[in-house]
């Protein structure tokens, strides 16, 4: 049946093209995807600065957190745990290098301290000049850095002798260059070196360690030695080979964990779509084939027989796509992380890496898809008996089948469960969280009973398309009613491609403007003081409070914590924000409820209502958080506060929250203008009260443009990827309606012989593009309110999303453009011969 079937394969190249474009795309975005993925969980990243040592010893950047809540678990239970992230480096005592001296086979140990400054101007990291032998750095000329000297790269065109001024921590300092040091081209970050005196008290952490570098005796075994220097760590991370980046680059492993999202969500809607796209495509082109298969039960050939020649064809294709898609892969993902790399999502030190696994994945699903495809067409091709064979073969009328009633009761079942779930328990932009997978199973569940929907579509729509077609808008209708379950294969696509755009684009959008409503309600800064080198002075807010003009300031730090007492059951921890109590009511709209923000000051919290009443606590309370850096700390409650749903944040003094951060210091200070003072002129004046500081004065449109960039990043990362699948789904949809259209050159032919001319046949199937093309958006439309309505009735009130108009009108005159001209060609090209040769051919 195999070599019956390959033989005849020229006869219907269509089919086997269409079967093979769905199956190729859909593997190859599985599989760039799965590159994604591969990346995030090996986040590898060559190491730089300190590649000369072969192990480095960091912070412990996680920590376990229970994932029951203790109190409810009776004295004989076992604790169980999770894994939680901390968002600031967790820095290392540097009395820990005395301890891996005396480890065996370490020959020499080296701690590291970074930090952020600008030398003659231009930003660099500055480091001890002990540390360069992590590199290492090698002396051009001159000496070593004494007290109030530096060393400086030969790049920087310095030269000993020099006078330089070094702006950090808010203060510039004037050093003498004492020596220059030669700079590895590996290097991407200017480096400047001080005494160990000077960069202990400049990093604004004496006695701590960023890394400590591990050199090892000659002809020692490494891993050997890096196992010893584990148990003398007590705890700390220990790394070796190409796992070290990760010490330098601390930020390499966070953004590998979101990259492992990021290619998990991507991939699994990726593959979702792929098997429908696949099916329906598969199951078109069988149906197309129909006349063939009714022809061969006709003169006895076995139902299994039929069924394992249609699932060996199209494990064939399938076979084939997926081999191209696997070589390519790669390429695709490689692009893709180059993306996220150049546009912020990705630190540029991560390395792109997608071995054999990703291209595995991506042609096990597709394959998966193409079995589960072919075996219901083929299947249903058997069950025909030879009777009917050649009447069911005339036109497609069957489709309402026990799967598809219970694949639809199923999915509309779980489109309606996220829709309550969304409505009666998310709140704010997290509503999203369930609204994203709603669109997919209404997708899935209209998909099921399309032929039905789409009957009842053209019985309405028949009236307009009559009025506006004429005989050619009649035939059209007919010619659609009479083959619904073609049309319907044409019109699922369109309904898959409106529906997941308009879904995701608007949720993203929504959740966008809302975030940026939320940050402008609650600063009431007209002026933002930024750092240009590591951070504010801590004394910096003193000085501009007695600015003539001033209303108030205030630091403002931000960073994540974790509120380990009472029990709390977030994972990822709670955003805080740090102030200074002085300054906190004059910059900040947030509505206090209960106490005040004035008592912001050592260990104590502003808590928003609803974590006050989700933690059981009120002014006067106790709260044991870990801040981002890992140390536990007890705050005390002394205002409760109310915030925009979903956007709550804990608020803590900006000096508690400020040294836990990598940072050290604030990054910026607000200020708000007197009631009768210009925010213009409030600006000029801190420009000249901060000239000659190593700071940036702008106006409020500074700080709310700065908000709106770091928003446009995640919602960046959400286009690219969703537009990507929905590119898959715009070539479906396009495949489909070609291979739907080409195969009626017979049909074209007939009509033509019967007395209609070419112009009439088009216009005919210009109307008949047209209907698809309507009933696709309805049913598109549809499936995205599914999910768009639920989401907006939570997070804004309203049943319509945030967004302007013009993105849905340019999603749907996309897809009707797409069906019209998908239509439309292949409509021409099959009528370009003459009318006896298309009516006597019957292929594709």
């Amino acid at each position: 049946m195999l070599r019956l079937a390959f033989r005849t394969l020229r006869l219907r190249k269509g089919g086997f093209i269409g079967t093979f474009i769905a199956v190729f795309f859909g593997a190859l975005i599985v599989a760039s995807c799965g590159g994604l993925m591969e990346t995030g969980i090996r986040s590898n990243a060559e190491p730089q600065r300190l590649a000369a040592a072969p192990i480095l010893v960091t912070g412990d950047q996680s920590f376990d957190m229970p994932n029951e809540d203790p109190a409810s678990l009776d004295s004989d239970d076992k604790r169980k745990f999770e894994t939680a992230r901390l968002s600031e480096r967790v820095r290392l005592d540097s009395g820990l290098v005395s301890r891996l001296r005396s480890v065996p086979g370490v020959s020499d140990v080296v701690s590291e301290v970074s930090f952020p400054l600008a030398a003659a101007g231009q930003p660099a990291l500055g480091h001890a000049w002990d540390s360069a032998a992590l590199t290492p750095y090698a002396l051009v000329e001159g000496a070593a850095p004494a007290a109030g000297e530096v060393v400086v790269e030969s790049t920087s065109g310095l030269k000993s002798g020099d006078r330089v001024e070094v702006a950090s921590r808010g203060k510039t300092e004037t050093f003498r260059v004492a020596g220059v040091a030669g700079a590895p081209r590996s290097i991407t970050q200017s480096a400047v070196f001080f005494s160990g005196t000077d960069a202990a008290r400049l990093s604004g952490y004496p006695g701590k360690a960023d890394v400590i570098g591990v050199f090892t005796e000659p002809g020692a075994d490494v891993e050997a030695v890096r196992a010893s220097v584990v148990k003398a760590a007590g705890g700390a991370t220990v790394l070796s080979g190409l796992d070290r980046g990760v010490a330098e680059f601390p930020e390499a492993d966070s953004s590998g964990s979101n990259l492992i999202v990021i290619a998990a969500v991507s991939g699994g809607l990726s593959v979702m779509v792929a098997m429908f796209v696949v099916a329906s495509t598969l199951s078109l082109s069988t149906q197309q084939r129909s006349r063939e298969l009714a022809l061969m039960r006709a003169i006895g050939t076995t139902p299994r027989q039929l069924r394992r020649m249609v699932l060996g064809e199209a494990l064939a294709v399938g076979l084939l796509a997926t081999a191209l898609a696997a070589v390519l892969g790669p390429f695709l993902g490689e692009w893709l992380f180059d993306q996220l790399v150049e546009n912020g999502v990705v630190p540029g030190v991560l390395r792109f890496y997608q071995g054999w696994l990703p291209a595995v994945v991506g042609a096990g699903a597709a394959m998966l898809a193409v079995f589960i495809a072919a075996f219901v067409a083929g299947r249903r091709a058997g069950k025909i008996r030879p009777t009917e064979a050649l009447a069911e073969a005339a036109v497609t009328r069957r489709w309402l089948t026990p799967t598809r009633v219970v694949l639809a009761v199923l999915c509309f079942g779980g489109g309606t469960a996220l829709a309550i779930v969304t409505v009666a328990v998310m709140s704010g932009p997290v509503a999203a969280s369930t609204a994203g997978p709603a669109v997919i199973l209404w997708a899935l569940g209209v998909a099921m009973i399309t032929p039905g929907v789409a009957k009842v579509m053209t019985a309405i729509l028949q009236w307009p398309m009559r009025l506006l077609g004429g005989i050619d808008g009649r035939l059209a209708v007919l010619n659609t009613r009479a083959g619904i379950v073609r049309a319907a294969g044409a019109v699922t696509p369109i309904m898959l491609a409106v529906g997941i755009a308009t879904a995701n684009i608007y949720l993203q959008t929504t959740q966008q403007e809302l975030a940026d409503q939320a940050f402008t309600e609650d600063v009431r800064a007209d002026a933002v003081i930024g750092s240009a080198a590591g951070g504010l002075s801590p004394d910096l807010v003193g000085r501009i409070q007695s600015v003539p003009g001033v209303a108030g300031a205030s630091e403002y730090v931000t960073s994540n914590v974790f509120v380990e007492a009472p029990y709390d059951d977030s994972d990822e921890g709670r955003p805080a924000i740090g102030l200074t109590a002085s300054g906190a009511g004059a910059t900040t709209a947030t509505k206090v409820t209960e106490g005040s923000l004035d008592a912001l000051t050592g260990a104590t919290i502003a808590l928003p209502e609803v974590f006050a009443k989700d933690f059981s606590r009120g002014v006067g309370d106790t709260l044991s958080l870990r801040l981002g850096d890992g140390t536990p700390i007890d705050v005390r409650v002394v205002a409760l506060t109310s915030q925009r749903p979903g956007f709550e944040s804990l608020l803590l003094p900006a000096g508690l929250l400020a040294p836990h951060t990598t940072a050290g210091l604030a990054q910026q200070v607000l200020v708000r203008a007197a009631p009768d003072v210009d925010p213009a002129a409030l600006t000029e004046r801190l420009r000249e009260a901060t000239a000659g500081q190593p700071v940036s004065v702008g106006d409020r449109n500074a700080l709310v443009a700065a908000h709106a960039k770091d928003q446009a990043v995640g919602a960046w990362v959400n286009y690219l990827l969703v537009g990507m699948i929905i590119a898959y789904t715009v070539i479906s949809v396009a495949n489909t309606l070609v291979m739907a259209t080409m195969r009626r050159r017979r049909e074209f032919g007939l009509q033509r012989l019967t007395g209609s001319t070419r112009a009439q046949v088009l216009r005919m199937a210009g109307f008949e593009g047209g209907l698809v093309a309507l009933i696709g958006i309805v049913l598109g439309t549809v499936v995205s309110a599914g999910a768009i309505v639920p989401f907006c009735l939570v997070a804004t009130d309203s049943l319509l999303p945030m967004g302007s108009p013009l993105i849905y009108l340019s999603i749907i005159g996309i897809a009707a453009a797409l069906a019209l001209t998908a239509t439309l060609l292949p409509a021409w090209a099959a009528t370009r011969g003459p009318a006896v040769d298309a009516a006597t051919s019957g292929s594709d």
